[in-house]
């Protein structure tokens, strides 16, 4: 993954900062999806159900990888694929992820049942410690299913 030079930040202000490098609609997905769905590969990304096209997945990810939270992993056997891997740095996002997680699903409608909000709130250090004894051992399983919605779209259809 070919190393970008990010931009001057706006401020000195840390989340500022943050905001710079993951503030976008779709990099945070991105990484709760290798965290917490397994996910390694630009298909898995791809087909993840948020509808990101190509384009932007692509340049999120290399703008991930030059900002140092992910990195690359070739496929044993096929020279032509590769595995995207958080690194210490996109792992260290985990109790981040997990907070506003918890925030959204008391807040704001999510396909997230109260029990399952209440759950990981109430086990938080757990979560957080598979998360990292996932990431640590390459272990791809999901750690949380997906939140399937049930808001209807405007012809009665579920959205997906």
């Amino acid at each position: 993954m070919a190393a970008k030079s990010n931009p001057k930040p706006r401020s000195g202000c840390p989340v500022s900062v943050s905001l710079d490098i993951f503030g976008d609609r779709w990099s945070l997905l991105i990484i709760r999806d290798m965290m917490v769905r397994g996910y390694r590969t630009f298909r898995e990304f791809q087909y993840a159900g948020e509808g990101i096209a190509t384009n932007i997945l692509s340049d999120r990810l290399n703008k991930l990888g030059a900002a140092g939270l992910l990195t690359t992993e070739p496929v044993e056997g096929d020279g032509r694929s590769a595995y995207y891997r958080l690194t210490p740095k996109g792992i260290a996002l985990a109790p981040v992820l997990l907070e506003l997680l918890i925030w959204a699903g008391h807040h704001e409608k999510t396909a997230a049942s109260c029990a399952a909000v209440e759950h990981l709130e109430q086990n938080r250090e757990y979560i957080l410690a598979e998360a990292h004894r996932r990431w640590e051992q390459h272990d791809s399983t999901p750690l949380i299913p997906p939140f399937v919605s049930q808001v209807k779209s405007p012809k009665g259809k579920s959205k997906r």
